[in-house]
């Protein structure tokens, strides 16, 4: 597991350069001017009193398969339904099991504020996010460098996408900008995919107060959620603790009854 992230962003590279092959950039860019506005994944995250982002995840390079027959119809409708403050779809097929069609059928199907999960490193996935329903997209600060961070952020403002940044440890403060909407603590190294929410605890103080902070990974007692809420943290991404379950809208329903 080591060297897991580096493989999947190489492994990332090579599946743009092929989407991009098949479908230019100019193309999608045609596109953009005909897609309808979408709820702001920013917004719905400041005004939720749970702040609760369920995740739609099939699989992990950590656990492998967590539900692998899972359809988006018979898991987004419930999570929306059942509280959910935004959703997060997983979009990595090859280490994920998920695909861009996940999203575009979840917008179908919600009004509830869509995050593209995925490892971004190209500006062509911005706009593939954008097309897809997408409210926000993720960018990771141990996959790219400060400067790739702001260039992508600049162009998730110029499409109206929300950004959600997620960071590690202290060392990856500085990838955080202007063009940052959310920052993200993910409590799982993505080299060794050891969690330990410690983590959040410990970079809260750290993160501008100007930014909404949410928590990632690890999250499965409503203590858990309540304690981060005290420390800071507006936001709490949970995707296995639902997805691990035969019905994971009812495990979040279930899940914010215990929150009070």
């Amino acid at each position: 597991m080591a060297n897991i992230l580096d493989k999947i962003i190489a492994n990332k590279r090579i599946e743009v350069e092929r989407q991009k092959a098949a479908l230019p950039l100019v193309d999608l860019e045609y596109l953009i001017p005909n897609v309808e506005a979408v709820k702001s994944f920013k917004e719905a995250l400041a005004n939720s009193p749970t702040g609760i982002i369920a995740e739609f995840k099939r699989r992990s390079p950590s656990r492998g398969w967590i539900f692998k027959n899972a359809r988006v119809e018979d898991v987004i409708p419930p999570y929306s339904r059942n509280g959910a403050s935004a959703i997060s779809v997983l979009t990595d097929m090859d280490f994920f099991g998920g695909n861009l069609a996940d999203l575009e059928l979840a917008r179908s199907l919600t009004d509830t504020p869509l995050l593209r999960k995925d490892f971004m490193i190209d500006e062509y996935q911005l706009y593939q996010a954008k097309l897809s329903g997408a409210s926000a997209i993720l960018l990771i600060a141990s996959a790219l460098t400060i400067a790739e961070t702001k260039q992508l952020a600049q162009t998730a403002k110029e499409l109206r996408l929300d950004v959600l940044l997620e960071i590690h440890n202290e060392q990856e403060l500085g990838h955080i900008n202007d063009k940052v909407d959310v920052v993200g603590v993910n409590n799982r190294n993505l080299g060794t995919f050891v969690t330990d929410v410690q983590i959040s605890f410990d970079l809260v103080e750290k993160i501008p107060d100007e930014f909404i902070k949410i928590s990632e990974s690890g999250i499965s007692q409503p203590q858990t959620v309540v304690d981060l809420q005290a420390a800071g943290y507006r936001g709490f991404l949970m995707g296995e603790n639902f997805m691990k379950t035969a019905d994971p809208g009812k495990a979040l329903g279930e899940f914010i009854t215990q929150l009070g």
